[in-house]
This record gives structure tokens, C-alpha cells and sequence, in this order.
């Protein structure tokens, strides 16, 4: 998702679960079962966007399992599977001063703190130390390299604007 969509993906239906319509669901937000805060669903599936209303959810092991309104049967639940959960942005909790969505960093120019263009935030990436920012080249970069650097507020990252669609890095181009 770009920072201008109206929208932004928490999460994908990967699965069904049980033979009552239940599904499996793997969630984007943070923690992972903040995505049962979200009642009304937009799912995004092979091209077509459905209205769904969560009915109820809970964690199930490890993951995440909802049944939606409308929906007891498992072959009509199969037919959900592969779909991405979105959601309006308005609808995402504002947040602290300094603390962004990822949605709102994809789409930045990247620059590093002495004005080098470095290319796009295209997505970014979880790896358990740290969030990594994926850049990729424009026409506008250094170079037409591809870069993964970490989100590290303060330490990497020294500066976002939302409002020039610019995120400033102290980082070597040469990585």
C-alpha cells in the first residue's frame, strides 16, 4: 500500500479451519491479534473486493482463527482463502509522535544525510531484530541497486516527513 491509499492490508486469510465455516487468518498487525479489533473487513481476492464483517475471532495456538458473519460452511469459507484483510486507515489508532505506520513509509524517497538519493521505500520487511526498510532504485538514484536498511529510529533513521514523501538515513550508499 502507498501512503496516499485509502486502505492498508492487516492481514491474509490462509486457510480454513474446522468444518463450521471457521478461518485461518495471518495477521499484519502488532500484537498479532489486534487484527480482531478491526469488525468490518474488506477482503481483496483474484481481483474482486468484498464487504465482510468479523463475527468472531480468537487466537488458536500460535495463529489467529475467525468465523464472518454469513459464512458456516467450509467449502464457501474455502473460497476466501488467499485473501488480503484490509482495512480503511482511518480506522488504525493514531499513533505516538515519531511512530509511523508502514503503509506511511512505503513510498518515501529515501536520502542519505549528506542528500543522496537512494531510491523508493518499495516494502518493508520484519526480522525479528529490527523492521528493514527495502529501497529500490529510481531514475533519480545514486545507482540502480536494490538496498535493505534497518529501521532504526535515531540511530539509522533520522528524519521522516510525511509531508515532503521523504525519509532521511545515515547510512553508506555502498551497502
Amino acid at each position: 500500500m502507498t501512503k496516499d491509499s485509502q486502505e492498508t492490508v492487516i492481514g491474509q486469510i490462509t486457510s480454513v479451519f474446522g468444518v463450521k465455516g471457521w478461518l485461518k487468518v495471518y495477521s499484519y498487525t502488532d500484537p498479532k491479534d489486534g487484527i480482531l479489533d478491526y469488525q468490518n473487513w474488506i477482503l481483496v481476492h483474484n481481483g474482486k473486493r468484498i464487504s465482510a464483517k468479523l463475527e468472531e475471532g480468537r487466537r488458536q495456538g500460535q495463529g489467529i482463527v475467525v468465523r464472518l458473519k454469513g459464512i458456516d460452511d467450509r467449502d464457501v469459507a474455502r473460497t476466501y482463502c488467499g485473501a488480503d484483510i484490509t482495512v480503511p486507515t482511518t480506522e488504525l489508532p493514531e499513533l505516538p509522535e515519531g511512530e509511523f505506520y508502514w503503509h506511511q513509509l512505503e513510498g518515501l524517497t529515501a536520502y542519505t544525510v549528506d542528500g543522496q538519493c537512494l531510491g523508493l521505500v518499495d516494502h518493508m520487511i520484519e526480522t525479528g531484530a529490527n523492521d528493514v526498510l527495502v529501497v529500490r532504485a529510481t531514475d533519480a538514484s545514486i545507482d540502480q541497486r536494490e538496498r535493505l536498511i534497518p529501521y532504526l529510529p535515531d540511530q539509522v533513521v533520522k528524519q521522516v516527513s510525511l509531508a515532503e514523501s521523504t525519509i532521511t538515513v545515515d547510512w553508506d550508499p555502498e551497502f
